[in-house]
């Protein structure tokens, strides 16, 4: 574990901790399903209301139901997150009226609801019985938001297994997504200014280190993409959709092995080339999506020439001249960002997405980095700033060059050296 910077603290956990503990690591795709294909029209009829022994399990009970016709384990069910009725969801959204559809993706569609025992605003999935995910990723994403708990990631409110309804109920982002904000955006609509998109960038790599670091077991996200990173008021990143999401290597272990899932663009090479996925295959996914915040482009862009259309491809041989930094910049932020924040930020994405995932940096050293440059403001109109732009090469504050974490002032030797 050495290689992925998670420090070996002696662990004093009850005996049930440890139990809970390898009973979510199969439940989130440990050892008893870490190559076995995920079926679920040939493993389990998942869609039932009788147990073996043909008695009707209570509505309450069908989520527990799942994991075990799953071939898994018993599970904690979540006890944080609440049950609800089919019935309560249907009167929440008006029957899943048109007007408050919010979206839709690989797990159904998406609508914003008002629970009147609440008294609160939601988004509510529906699962999309064929769709591109089913019941196993159902599961994992009731099991591990019910035991996250972290400002940097979307809260589960509670879920609906009734019948063969499958519903996941959360808090509602205002804003939607960071794709909203970044990609095809609609005319008179203002871009994210630079001190917004370090943010946000800062923050979901809070979620991901909270991931990493501080969950137990610590899991993978194995899909972070701009569209999963959900923004709420003052633009507030939390990382969304956990249903890829796999329980960490452990011990002597380097990786996990199992089916190749995610989205084109975002996906590590070496994860996908051999299955065998680690910490750093998120560290890669972090990379590109910190690389759309600076410049705007798509992970995959079918509308640029095909050289250009990968934007790691496009930007690898940028990275080697610091010349090449201020062609790679958002367009759209119209030259308002500090040039030497920008130098900063593109080599800690240029670290994040190496080829090698040995090369790539644990996550704790990238939050402490995007920290950083997220503390320093910068404002366009301040009459300073287009001094600091000319003379950003030349001049360094004693104090300020101390206190910049050690990633930054390693990328800044090793890119566009």
């Amino acid at each position: 574990m050495g290689c992925f910077g998670s420090s070996k603290k002696s662990s004093k956990r009850s005996d049930k901790n440890r139990k809970d503990t390898a009973k979510i690591r199969k439940t989130l795709g440990g050892t008893s399903d870490q190559t076995q294909p995920c079926s679920d029209s040939t493993k389990v009829s998942p869609y039932r209301d009788v147990d073996k022994e043909g008695v009707v399990v209570k509505e309450e009970d069908q989520l527990a139901l799942d994991v075990k016709g799953l071939n898994l384990d018993d599970q904690p069910t979540g006890k944080k997150a609440q049950t609800f009725t089919f019935e309560e969801l249907k009167v929440a959204t008006g029957n899943f009226r048109s007007d408050c559809f919010l979206g839709e993706g690989g797990f159904g569609k998406v609508f914003k609801g008002t629970l009147e025992k609440l008294d609160q605003v939601v988004a509510i999935k529906q699962l999309d019985r064929n769709g591109a995910q089913g019941i196993r990723e159902f599961a994992v994403e009731v099991l591990t938001l019910s035991l996250a708990d972290h400002p940097n990631l979307v809260k589960l409110i509670g879920f609906c297994a009734e019948g063969d309804q499958r519903l996941l109920v959360y808090e509602y982002m205002p804003q939607g997504s960071l794709e909203d904000h970044l990609h095809d955006l609609p005319y008179g609509k203002k871009p994210l200014d630079w001190s917004t998109r370090m943010k946000i960038a800062a923050g979901a790599a809070r979620g991901l280190e909270y991931l990493h670091d501080r969950m137990k077991p610590p899991v993978i996200y194995r899909d972070l993409k701009c569209s999963n990173i959900l923004l709420g008021e003052d633009y507030q990143p939390k990382l969304s959709d956990f249903g890829l999401a796999k329980v960490g290597p452990s011990g002597d272990n380097t990786h996990v092995s199992t089916r190749v899932m995610g989205t084109y663009g975002y996906c590590a090479p070496d994860y996908a080339m051999t299955g065998q996925l680690t910490f750093k295959s998120d560290i890669y996914s972090f990379g590109v999506v910190l690389l759309e915040l600076i410049t705007g482009r798509k992970a995959i862009d079918s509308t640029k020439e095909r050289k250009d259309q990968n934007l790691v491809g496009w930007a690898r041989p940028l990275f080697k001249d610091r010349r090449n930094f201020p062609k790679m910049v958002d367009p759209l932020l119209q030259g308002q960002y500090p040039v030497r924040g920008l130098y900063q930020a593109l080599a800690i994405a240029a670290m994040c997405v190496q080829e090698q995932p040995n090369m790539r940096p644990v996550v704790s050293d990238v939050v402490l980095a995007l920290n950083f440059l997220a503390s320093s403001k910068y404002d366009p109109n301040s009459p300073s700033s287009s001094s600091r732009r000319r003379n950003a090469s030349l001049h360094r504050d004693r104090d300020d060059e101390e206190k910049r974490p050690d990633l930054l002032k390693e990328t800044e030797s090793e890119v566009s050296s």
